[in-house]
């Protein structure tokens, strides 16, 4: 039994947000269930836009899909998604240059699949963080490449430079992962704006010192805006097994 709580928060400097969550604890088409954060980016308007629309043909393309294979599923409907956000921005102007990030999850018994999309991210949160997606942006892929380490990372000038996006190129790569979820664990979805406002550590922490799920994610929120709330917030929390 999957017990989940999602939230997101505009932060403290952006006048939008852009930041958009799904949550599904039931079947949706093939797939058990299905969670979804997209952190749209693009001018006035257009990341809010692109960052909806991306998980609303997501949703509906896995609703309506034959395959059973999840990754098959996943994989076609974020395809889907980056064609018409590319379709829908060359046909308004208004929308040009729109995208966003997409990570999608669904969770079938101990078992977790996971696809994602630029840098909005999913952990595995039990006695360890433990990161499972990997940041398609530039200063990741100056660490993979030994240029600079984890910590100079963080404050990096360009660490907002996303790499792959939904709505970048014609075709667009999801990585997939599969995860084994043990007792006691639970699962984070969230945007970066989270993610650098608070050190991995600290957010393992946060979610060990609150009682149930909805101040677990309430207190993620507050603490990132305390530390600057650059950006807008997107929290997904997913509590596979129930004691």
């Amino acid at each position: 039994m999957l017990k989940t709580f999602s939230i997101t928060d505009i932060g403290k400097k952006r006048k939008l947000n852009q930041d958009y969550v799904y949550t599904s604890e039931k079947p949706i088409g093939n797939l058990p269930n299905l969670f979804i954060v997209a952190d749209g980016m693009g001018g006035h308007n257009a990341g809010d836009y692109a960052s909806k629309y991306t998980v609303e043909t997501i949703v509906d393309e896995v609703r309506n899909s034959f395959e059973v294979n999840p990754e098959k599923i996943i994989s076609r409907a974020i395809a889907r998604a980056n064609r018409e956000i590319i379709k829908l921005a060359s046909e308004n102007e208004d929308l040009y240059g729109m995208g966003t990030t997409v990570v999608v999850a669904t969770c079938m018994g101990k078992y977790l699949r996971v696809a994602n999309v630029g840098d909005s991210r999913l952990y595995i949160v039990g006695e360890q963080i433990r990161q499972v997606t990997t940041d398609h942006s530039l200063v990741e892929e100056m660490i993979r490449m030994g240029g600079i380490d984890r910590e100079a990372a963080r404050n990096h000038p360009d660490k907002n430079i996303i790499t792959r996006a939904i709505g970048a190129a014609d075709t667009v790569k999801a990585d997939f992962f599969q995860e084994t979820i043990q007792p006691g664990e639970m699962i984070l979805m969230c945007s970066d704006g989270l993610t650098n406002m608070l050190e991995d550590e600290e957010i393992r922490m946060i979610l060990q010192g609150q009682r149930d799920i909805v101040e677990k994610a309430e207190a993620l929120v507050k603490a990132a805006n305390l530390n600057g709330g650059k950006d807008n917030i997107a929290v997904i929390l997913i509590e596979p097994f129930q004691e």
